[in-house]
């Protein structure tokens, strides 16, 4: 069967179909709407189209992907090769025809609209106490009468002049210290590393160097990689950069990555190289972007989830795929960063890893923690990390609890039938008029709306692409206010809701947000599939946090911080309306943007920021959702939009919700969806 109609499945955008066999990368990516470049007509010249084809297991989308599973390099590709080069394990996709069961990679570099990173840089001042500094020494000259080695004489005036104990040299910085020196005039300026064991000398310049050193902050998230480009002197960010995850050509969440170091023999090798090289990459990058001197960074402060942080050391996280959910190692860690794959900085550049929490709240949630500082508030403070793997603090002076939740990669587009990641042209907020029930959206990198003058032309000939995952929770709210949804999520008929965009699909209903024969494009609508994915995903959400306030033996929360890229473009009151989190007065809600970065970046700059936070991970009381028996009562409430019994009153005073339910035609409270009881 599937080798007359192999099913596809395209990454990062996660869009999935079935396509007749012969069919090729290119035309399949077309028909399933897959943002897949080309202007040369298919002819195999402009290279726009190139991919990479998965090979083994992929539990997650249900393939096992075959060695033929592609036709062979042809012609036109080995001409190619030859003539420009392909990356090792690219196809072209114009070339390239489905045979069977795939799961196809479409790199950056091969999408026309090109993903956006959200993950800038907060504005924010940041102590700093690095760990690596500059010192100017001045060094006695040799005196025959009284021989010693230059390292010798270099660590008596470090002593004299600094007051440090003897620092160690590596062989690298070694066979540079003599010709240094004699440049220097005796005089020179070395980059010193408090190490643990002792300081340790990283570079050397002769004379004065005053240009400042610089570290990385590295946000290395299951779906995106963010790098902050530091001055370890001031902590002021001098350029932010990122990139999709690689990763996510071998699953789009944790468990299917863990499923797949599981199922394919070097698999979580294959992740770790892949995400080493794309780190390498933004680092070059980000230091040529800047115009910095990539010998002048230094420092690398690292924060990610469990998996993400034993991939990237290159340990298989196989033992965290089932309980006990045991660690490799739980402490932070301070290691060359050329162990890391950080070839293009400093050869003898530091890097530090901040601690986990446990088995599934990584180092990200302990960066938010060392960022947001719940341990010092008097508010019941809820942060709540919003991701594929969703991360939720809660605490005040007193206590801190922690716990992860596994929302999905739902929030982020993907699962969606006009998803998409966050890229130019992607809806990301919509509004629907609760009389007539029409909607008007915003696309990402246009500042109009679609019902301005001008807004075709602002959009360009591309049009409007798909929908990202802020536009879809912003569209299911919309229409669950507006009276096209109810409390269960189901989406009404025309007759029901008087709108001629509910229109049939199947069994169920969809709503048709833009028509696609009147734009020139394609149909976006949010399916009943849709909704149910995030239905899927923010009850997993609501469950982790309803957990952590059932351990603090409270209702409510006085006040709640989303963080994380994607939390910070959420409207605090459509995740109200969904119910992603607590009741609160909206004006007790924020965003803190990127906290995960900013976390590494305070730890990147400062050494105290590092015992701190070290100290309080021992702290924080770790709640293991997947052993606690509540949490899937929580999880079925929460399916209803918001909830099934938890009340929302600060919700009700701002946007009371129409009392609908489309199950049976009826009206009654707030629509929680009570189920038609099957005739016996």
């Amino acid at each position: 069967m599937t080798r007359e109609m192999p099913r596809v499945v395209f990454t990062p955008s996660g869009k999935r179909g079935q396509v007749p066999a012969g069919t090729t990368v290119l035309e399949a990516a077309r028909q399933l709407g897959v943002d897949l470049d080309s202007v040369c007509g298919g002819r195999g010249i402009c290279s726009k189209c190139q991919i990479s084809p998965g090979r083994g297991a992929f539990p997650k989308h249900g393939l096992t992907v075959a060695e033929d599973a592609l036709s062979p390099v042809n012609d036109v590709e080995r001409r190619y090769d030859e003539k420009r080069g392909l990356a090792p394990g690219r196809r072209l996709g114009c070339q390239a025809r489905i045979l069977a069961d795939v799961v196809i990679d479409v790199p950056p570099e091969s999408q026309l609209h090109r993903q956006v990173v959200r993950k800038a840089a907060e504005v924010r001042a940041v102590a700093t106490d690095p760990a690596t500094r500059l010192c100017l020494v001045e060094v006695a000259e040799p005196d025959l009468h009284a021989p010693s080695g230059d390292l010798q004489r270099l660590n008596a005036a470090l002593a004299d002049q600094w007051g440090l104990p003897p620092a160690a040299c590596p062989l690298s910085v070694l066979s540079r210290l003599q010709p240094a020196l004699r440049k220097g005039g005796w005089t020179v300026t070395v980059a010193l590393h408090r190490g643990v064991s002792g300081p340790e000398i990283l570079d050397i310049w002769p004379g004065f160097f005053e240009a400042p050193l610089c570290g990385l902050a590295i946000d290395l998230g299951s779906t995106t990689i963010a790098l902050h480009l530091t001055d370890l002197g001031t902590g002021d960010v001098i350029a932010s950069s990122g990139a999709m995850n690689p990763q996510i050509r071998f699953g789009e969440d944790l468990m299917s990555r863990v499923s797949y170091a599981m199922m394919n023999p070097g698999g979580a090798a294959e992740m770790t190289a892949a995400v080493r090289a794309t780190l390498d990459g933004l680092a070059a990058g980000i230091a040529a972007e800047a115009g910095v001197d990539p010998r002048r960074i230094v420092e690398a402060a690292l924060v990610g989830n469990p998996v993400m942080h034993h991939l990237l050391l290159g340990i298989d996280p196989v033992e965290l795929g089932q309980a006990p959910f045991a660690l490799a190692t739980s402490e932070a860690a301070t290691l060359p960063a050329a162990a890391l794959g950080l070839g293009s900085i400093n050869p003898e550049a530091r890097a530090y890893l901040l601690p986990l929490i446990a088995g599934h709240v990584g180092a990200d949630a302990a960066a938010v923690a060392l960022s947001e500082a719940p341990e010092t508030s008097d508010d019941l403070t809820l942060i709540v990390d919003v991701g594929t793997n969703a991360e939720i603090l809660l605490g005040d002076r007193t206590r801190v609890l922690a716990c992860s939740s596994p929302t999905g990669p739902a929030f982020e587009g993907a699962q969606i039938s006009a998803g998409q990641r966050a890229a130019p042209g992607a809806i990301e907020r919509v509004r629907i008029d609760p009389e007539t029930k029409e909607p008007r959206f915003r696309v990402i990198g246009c500042e109009l709306w679609s019902d301005d003058p001008g807004f075709a032309a602002a959009v360009g000939p591309a049009g409007v692409t798909g929908i990202c995952g802020s536009g879809i929770i912003e569209a299911v709210a919309e229409m669950r206010m507006a009276g096209l949804v109810d409390g269960s999520g189901l989406i009404g008929s025309a007759a029901q809701t008087g709108s001629d965009r509910c229109r049939p699909e199947g069994r169920t209903q969809s709503y048709l947000l833009l028509d696609g024969a009147a734009s020139g494009g394609r149909d976006i609508a949010v399916t009943q599939g849709d909704i149910r994915a995030i239905q899927l995903a923010k009850s997993a959400l609501y469950a982790g946090a309803r957990l952590l306030m059932d351990r603090r033996g409270v209702d409510r929360v006085d006040r709640v911080v989303l963080a994380g890229a994607f939390g910070a473009h959420i409207s605090p009151l459509h995740a109200m309306v969904l119910g992603m989190i607590p009741d609160v007065p909206l004006d007790r809600v924020r965003s803190a943007g990127n906290a995960a970065g900013t976390g590494a970046r305070i730890a990147l700059c400062s050494v105290a920021a590092r015992r701190l936070i070290e100290e309080n991970v021992r702290r924080i009381e770790k709640v293991e959702t997947a052993i606690e028996p509540r949490f899937q009562d929580h999880f079925v409430a929460a399916n209803a939009l918001p909830h099934a019994s938890d009340p929302f009153p600060e919700l009700a005073r701002i946007a009371p919700l129409p009392r609908v339910d489309f199950n049976t035609g009826g009206s009654r409270g707030e629509g929680e969806g009570r189920r038609r009881r099957r005739p016996r």
